[in-house]
């Protein structure tokens, strides 16, 4: 038998599965619909990965898709519960590793199939929250949304781990003698400061990008490959086997770091996906309208509003066919771009 190839789904067939979805969950279903989703499905294998990624965005919204009133919730309403939910599963993996016996601790958590260690890192943030930590030797770390982060220090080493997300670190001046480097470690590889402030942020094609805004960084990695030493304004794309040419930073943007998004002509479609990583759930933005240009300061800590400021200037609308499953497309009645 042929293997599918793991491809991400394409946006229509996205919109498709979850238009599929709202029918399947809407209440009484007749034979025919049922029918003719299935016959969709069987169409080809973007249209069974589609169907996956809506039932994975699904199930974060534990409980949400079998309320008989789900299309009537409010997308805040919905988003409230996903945060509430959230705080209950971490809660509940502490609980589980407290009843798991010492001697079996390490060989239970690596059996275990879920990203346990952004669960429990000792510094974390949910979908759309931000903040700070000021770390024992005065290094400064803004974590940004979805992020977990571990630190240790010991005699020889001032040690972060990024399990997930972005974080923008402000190196301290360490006290002890000799001083001891601080390093970033992600799968991909290490990142070692030389006196700096520097951006680290995972990236969905199994990268991590590094932006140096002062100083300079050595990354070198996982896998053995050539290192490399960036400067201030450079800024590279890490995998476990290389690391990619350096580039201009190009206005590496920390407004996040104060609640906003900040766009100077920036693609509709590039800023749907940035906006995306503050709000739980699916945000995708059409192809006809993607390349609409957007200027502006916008709240992170509130996107519906953004949302809204969007259908106000912009030749756009936002649809919901579920409360977690928002899309920004062409206006009726707007031609295509």
């Amino acid at each position: 038998m042929p293997t599918e190839t793991a491809t991400a789904p394409a946006f229509e067939d996205l919109q498709q599965a979850a238009e599929w979805f709202a029918v399947l969950h809407a209440g009484a279903v007749s034979d025919a619909d049922r029918s003719r989703w299935q016959s969709w499905l069987a169409t080809g294998p973007q249209q069974r990965a589609a169907w996956q990624r809506v039932e994975t965005i699904s199930g974060e919204f534990t409980g949400l898709a079998a309320m008989p009133g789900l299309p009537g919730l409010s997308a805040r309403r919905v988003l409230e519960q996903r945060g509430a939910a959230s705080s209950n599963r971490r809660r509940s993996v502490l609980r589980a590793l407290a009843l798991v016996p010492v001697a079996g601790l390490a060989g239970w958590m690596a059996s275990r199939q879920v990203p346990w260690r952004g669960w429990v890192a000792a510094h974390r943030t949910d979908t759309g929250e931000r903040r700070e930590v000021v770390l024992a030797d005065g290094s400064r770390l803004w974590l940004n949304t979805a992020t977990a982060v571990d630190v240790g220090f010991s005699a020889t080493l001032r040690r972060i781990v990024l399990y997930k997300g972005e974080v923008l670190i402000t190196s301290g001046h360490d006290e002890a003698s000799p001083a001891r480097p601080l390093v970033v470690e992600v799968p991909q590889g290490r990142l070692t400061a030389l006196g700096t402030r520097f951006a680290v942020r995972h990236e969905g094609d199994g990268a991590v990008r590094l932006a140096v805004l002062e100083g300079a960084v050595a990354s070198q990695p996982s896998g053995g490959g050539d290192s490399r030493t960036l400067v201030a304004g450079q800024q590279t794309r890490l995998f476990a086997d290389r690391v990619e040419p350096p580039e201009p930073v190009a206005g590496y943007g920390d407004d996040w770091t104060r609640g906003m998004l900040v766009a100077d002509g920036m693609r509709l479609g590039d800023f749907i996906a940035e906006l995306a990583r503050y709000r739980p759930g699916y945000l995708g933005c059409a192809p006809e309208v993607a390349s609409l240009r957007i200027v502006g300061a916008y709240p992170l800590a509130d996107t519906e509003r953004v949302l809204s400021a969007l259908q106000a200037t912009l030749p756009v609308r936002v649809r919901r066919p579920m409360p977690w499953w928002t899309v920004v497309e062409a206006a009726q009645g707007t031609a295509k771009r």
